[in-house]
Parts: structure tokens; sequence; C-alpha cells
């Protein structure tokens, strides 16, 4: 039965009986909300440490969060969870689109998969029911024409996620392709490849979202959108910048040409738009999306090969789409190439792709074709960069670390710790980039950079300091030339994104960290809550979701440590970063920030400082109620966020921490 904010109902699938059931989603929900903990609630029941990414036993889990369906909040995103082949443990993506409020209106919260087909299928979705049907004639086909084929067969109304080649013979890199080319990464499309899953397609049949408070919950739409909320400003000239890649916008801001004819808004399911989802119209008549990394990661090079802006990047992405491969992953796996190549270690001969061609249409379309179908060279890179460097030798082998994205050699971690110091705690406790929570300490700079060097906006240095008190903890916690306060203001982040991942929000517009209209422009911590309070009937307050977020955090520890992770023994950073000192950053190119006085301090030749950063791990772990010396959880912190069940399991396999 449906509950207000949910169907009521997740769909389990194994392939291998060709069998559906359903599982109440209030089995879950009461604690985890949805998205993010549900699938992980799942995972941890369902899924033994030593199942293989590749195994039939493994999950993938399809999972909407209480807010998916309801107009302008952004809250109709969607996730999807399993072993990723790429680091053999649990991992997620994040997507948008409408594929997640069409599954929602279809009948279910969440779909589960497990087994493995004896033939490719899909599964189509539809007024509460769910069949599997074969997908022969879809095997072989990119993602994106595959949801083509099945709308032409279903409907237009149908929303289709699909994997391409690269995810039918299992990349370690491949997506899974969405609607409005939504993509979710780690690996997890090689997932659905070998379970012979092609696709789920859903059709929503008119369902709608089931609320409450349905007056209260207009009342808090009126107070949204009277905010203006944008990303990153709420004028929309500022969405096609960040769609054409520029090494520095303070001192080059470039479009993309004609701009107003190639580029058209395309917002997520509900949403107002306000932010630089955008799609390129090419002049052969193409057309998807094209922002961010996804639009950057070729334009470099092209730009270099060809002397000026055509098509390629849009079509290099597009490619990626098609054959459902990440960017960022073949982004630095191109760095790596260009860099063998350039110490003489591969060549256009010995690898069967020109590199020496590097930024033509050429170059792009041998890499991702090769990987996805694994013929010659490709079936290693297919495999992933270090076991690629693995097969060519040491030689190769050294240039792995050096690495980087959009064309920069070196920047493989973006928001990194030697200029944020608070978010080397994100990248030494995540198995993925945590973007979700580097961009709020990064956006949140950038907006005073914007505001200190260009002259523009609103975020002055007493802004940010009392954002800072009021989101991350205290003032110290914006002062990154300390690591004083970032131990909190990383555990209070976390734990409110986590949380925004079980909702499931868009965290270009959540948290509300400051508000453009405003006479003070102070951000508010509080809407979250006061919005899956309206929908669901549930009353929680701030302090209550986050706590939720700090439960799903540990869980996802939880399983990590089950799965490998050593605690504190697997809490580092690449070695570059203690060492390699600071050049660049893709969001603030001259590495500047506040000084205690709110002056320019360049951080540029920075690097970590390694006893720095294992004290501040020592008072992070105190505040999460771990171990300080193994890094591991303890019993009582578990029980106390209701983990009794977690904390038993760990113990049982001498993996609580013994005090």
């Amino acid at each position: 039965m449906a509950t207000f904010g949910y169907t009521g109902r997740i769909l389990t699938v194994d392939l291998s009986s060709r069998s559906a059931t359903d599982v109440s989603t209030q089995d879950y929900a009461d604690r985890f909300l949805g998205g993010r903990g549900l699938a992980a609630k799942i995972y941890w029941d369902e899924v033994s440490p030593e199942a293989n990414a590749l195994d039939p036993v493994n999950r993938i889990v399809f999972a909407t969060g209480p807010l998916c369906g309801v107009p302008l909040i952004a809250g109709s995103r969607w996730t999807v969870c399993g072993k990723s082949p790429a680091v053999d443990r649990f991992s997620y993506g994040n997507l948008g689109g409408t594929w997640g409020a069409e599954l929602k209106f279809a009948g279910y919260d969440a779909v589960a998969v497990h087994g493995r087909s004896d033939k490719p299928v899909y599964l189509f979705v539809h007024d509460g029911t769910a069949e599997l049907r074969d997908a022969g004639d879809l095997w072989g086909k990119g993602a994106i024409d595959t949801r083509e084929a099945l709308q032409a067969e279903l409907g237009q109304s149908a929303k289709v996620v699909a994997i391409g080649p690269g995810g039918e013979n299992m990349a370690v890199m491949a997506n899974v392709i969405a609607d409005n080319d939504a993509s979710g990464s780690k690996g997890l499309g090689a997932v659905m490849g070998s379970k012979r899953l092609k696709a789920i397609a859903a059709i929503g049949g008119g369902r709608r979202a089931q609320v409450a408070q349905p007056e209260r919950l207009r009342q808090l739409l009126d107070q949204y959108r009277g905010l203006k909320r944008g990303f990153p400003y709420y004028d929309e000239a500022f969405y096609d910048v960040l769609c054409r890649f520029s090494r520095d916008t303070t001192t080059e801001i470039k479009m993309i040409p004609d701009t107003s004819a190639r580029m058209k808004k395309q917002p997520c399911y509900g949403c107002q738009g306000k932010c630089p989802r955008r799609t390129y119209r090419a002049g052969d008549g193409g057309a998807g999306k094209f922002m961010c990394h996804s639009a950057y990661f070729y334009q470099p090079w092209a730009e270099q090969y060809y002397g000026e802006w055509n098509d390629v990047p849009f079509h290099a992405t597009k490619l990626c789409d098609q054959y459902s491969l990440d960017t960022i992953a073949i982004d630095l796996m191109i760095s790596w190439l260009h860099q063998c190549h350039e110490a003489g270690i591969l060549t256009d001969q010995n690898t069967g792709i020109p590199i020496s061609k590097l930024g033509s249409w050429e170059f792009i379309e041998s890499l991702i074709r090769k990987i996805s179908l694994r013929e010659g060279f490709g079936d290693a890179l297919a495999a992933g960069m270090d076991h690629a460097a693995e097969q060519v030798g040491p030689a190769a082998k050294g240039l792995v670390d050096n690495a980087g994205i959009v064309g920069e050699a070196g920047y493989n971690q973006p928001y990194g710790p030697r200029l944020y110091s608070t978010t080397g705690l994100f990248w030494a406790t995540e198995t993925r980039w945590p973007m979700y929570l580097l961009h709020e300490v990064a956006t949140t700079v950038s907006k005073w950079v914007t505001w200190r060097m260009m002259g523009f906006g609103y975020f002055t240095s007493d802004l940010l300091r009392a954002t800072a008190r009021m989101f991350w903890g205290s003032e110290a916690a914006a002062d990154f030339l300390t690591y004083e306060g970032k131990a909190l203001a990383a555990k209070m982040i976390q734990d409110r994104g986590y949380a925004r991942e079980c909702l499931v929000l868009c965290e270009w517009l959540w948290p509300i960290v400051d508000l453009e209209f405003t006479e003070d422009h102070m951000g508010d911590p509080t809407m979250e809550s006061k919005l899956v309070s309206a929908v669901t009937g549930r009353e929680v307050d701030k302090e209550g979701l986050d706590r939720i977020g700090e439960m799903v955090f540990n869980l996802q520890r939880a399983i990590l440590v089950r799965e490998g992770h050593r605690g504190r023994e697997s809490d580092t950073l690449p070695e570059r970063s203690y060492t390699v000192p600071l050049e660049y950053d893709v969001s603030n190119a001259h590495c500047v920030v506040p000084g205690s006085e709110g002056e320019v301090i360049s951080r540029k030749g920075a690097v970590v400082d390694r006893e720095e950063f294992e004290r501040m791990k020592d008072e992070y772990y105190q505040l999460r109620q771990w171990d300080v010396a193994t890094g591991l959880q303890t019993r009582a912190g578990l029980e106390k966020l209701g983990l009794q069940d977690v904390a038993q399991d760990l113990e049982q396999r001498g993996l609580l921490a013994a005090c």
C-alpha cells in the first residue's frame, strides 16, 4: 500500500529464475529514507563481502527518494548502487533527468536486480507491474539507440535506462545512461552487462506523488520559489559559461559560438532549470546533454588539434554515452596515453590507436570503440588504466599517477586537500570522486573568489565566515591556511550530504548555503527537513535529518570495512598530495583562498602536511565516535545510531574496534 512520499513497493528481480517480487518500502524507509540509504541497506543485507562485482549475486539497485516527483525543488534525482568492478567495493552513481520520476509513477520506489539471465533481456515496468522481455535485437546497440528503439516500441512516454557495448562487454568504466542523457558512473554499467540486463523501461501511467500535507507543501514551494535559487547564480547568462571549458575564468570567459541557437535548457523532471543542464545541437542535427566535465573532457585536446571550436567535443561526449563509458575515466586515460606517447612507450603502431592524432575525431572514435568492444589494446584498457599500465611495463606504470583531466597533467584530484584541507577527509573515506561533498566547499570559496578578484557578486569575506559558522561549525573552517576546524566541517558536510543522497536532492541547488537576493545573503539549513516532513507526514528537524545522514554514512563505512577497507590504514591520500606542489584547480585557477582577515592568499606550491592530516584524522575519528588508533567503528557509536545489527556483524568478523 502506498504511503506519503512513497509508492510503498520495491521491485526485486532475479534474472536467473526470471522472477520478480515486491517488497515493502516501509521495511527500509522509516530508518533510511530512500536513495543511497535504501540501496545501501539492501546491499548490506543481501550481498556477501566475498562476492565479485560481476557475479550474479551482486545487486544493482536503482532507487528514488521520498521527494521524487514533487515539482520545483530539484528533488527527482535518483541513485544507482552496487559493487563496482572499478574498485571491487560498494559504490554509487547519482543521476538526473526524468527516469527516476517515471519509475515512481510506474508504481515503484526502487528496483533491486540480481542473478544473471541466460540471454539479453530488458525490464519493462508499467502500471504497477513488471515483465522481462527479450533484448536480443537490442544487444550490441548503443545506449542512446537502445533508448530510442524502446521508445519506438513502447511509446515516447517510456523512460529508459540502458547500457551500450561498453557495459555489455563489462569495461570497468562502463556507465548506465538514462533519459536526457543522464549518466551514472563507477562501472555499474558493467554490472548490468554481467547480468545481461540491457535496459529498464518505465511508463508512469498518470500517477503522481502522494503528499501528506499538501497545503504546508504548497507554502514551502512558494517560499522556495521566492528564494530564486540558481547555480552558480540565478541569472541564466552564467549557465552557458559552464558548458565551454576555460582554463581560467578570471581572465578569459569562453562561450560556445552561436550559443542561443545551439544551446537549449533541459531541466530534470519538475525542476525550474536554473542550472547549466543544457543540450547542444550540432551542425549535423544531432543533439544531447552537454555540460560540466562530460562536455569539457575533450575540448582542450580538440581545440589544440583543430585550432578552433567545432562539433568534435560534442560528438566525443555522445560517443561515450552511446558506448556507455565514463568521461572522467576516459579523460584520465587520454592523459596517460598522451604521456606514454610523448615518452615513446606507446605508439600508433603498438596500440592500434592513432595517439599521434590526439584531439581529432579519428583518435577518440578509435579509442572508445576499441575499449568498448575490447579490440586489441582496447581489451587491456577496458580493464582500467592501472591494469593496462601493468601490462605495458614499469615506465608506463610510473606515469599513471600523473594522469590528469581537462588536459592538465597531474590534475586528478579536483578541489583537493592541497587547496582545501577539509576535502582531504572526503577523498580519504570515499570509493569514488565525492563531487557532491567537494562542491559545497569549492563552490562556496569560488563565489568568494569571484567577489574578491573580479568584483562581482555578494560573497564577501564576512559572509564566508558567517556561512562557515552555520554550515561548517566554526569560522576557522573557512581559514584554509590551517587544519583547525576542518574535521568538524568534514563531518557536518558528509552527514548533510548523505541525508541529501537519501532524499535525493540536486547538489547544485542544495544545501541552501547562501541566498542571492536577501539582505544578509545567509543560507537556510532547515528547508530540506521541512520539505520531507510535509511530504511524508513524518516530522523530522534539521538535526534529525543530519542524524539519518550520519547513520547512512556509517552503514556505508561498515560495508566498505566488510569488503576490505581497513580504517585508518586505508583512509589515505595519494602520495603526490604530500610531495607534489599544487599548481591548478579547475574552479579556482589561481588557487587562492581567504586569509584570516579576508586577504587573498595563494595556495600554489602547497602540499598536504602529513602530520597535520593525521592529527585531523584523530579529531575526525573522535567526532565520529570511532576508535582513534585504528579508525574502526565502535559498538557504542553504531548502537547510538540504531545500527546494532551492523555492530554485531562487524564484531563477529573481528572488524569492530576492541574498545
